[in-house]
């Protein structure tokens, strides 16, 4: 019986590992895509990590006021605001609305695909006219 429950945990254990194991590939993944889109946007790769900050960082990236990030703590509406900010994403890298929707629900596929594809950032800082129409549409 004793070795029985030994193997049971054993088991256990070393499921967990490879959950881990992947979960930290995966965790380690996501943090290159975001560095190579907040490269990208022209903002610095690290922003990306540090809490809190990177969603302000965001919010500037989609040009959406930085006091949305109250909206991210709010239960329900985090989940609009999230919907919001593929599309507003997918806009700010010259992408179609249907991009938007993958990055929404395929983020493990449309983030690398915005992150190492040939997407550009098209909102130009130095050029208002060029904020103001990409704003309006």
């Amino acid at each position: 019986m004793e070795n029985s429950d030994a193997g049971s945990i054993a088991a256990i254990i070393a499921g967990l590992g490879i959950f881990l194991v992947f979960f930290f590939a995966f965790l380690i993944f996501f943090i290159i895509c975001s560095w190579k889109i907040y490269k990208k946007a022209g903002k610095e790769g690290w922003e990306c990590i540090v809490p809190i900050y990177n969603i302000i960082v965001y919010l500037d990236i989609i040009k959406r006021p930085r006091w949305w990030i109250v909206l991210y703590f709010i239960p329900l509406v985090s989940l609009v605001i999230a919907v919001i900010n593929c599309m507003d994403t997918a806009k700010a890298f010259g992408k179609s609305t249907g991009f938007g929707i993958g990055l929404l629900l395929l983020s493990p596929i449309f983030y690398p695909i915005l992150a190492f594809g040939d997407a550009k950032y098209i909102y130009n800082e130095t050029d208002p006219l060029i904020n103001e129409i990409q704003e309006f549409k």
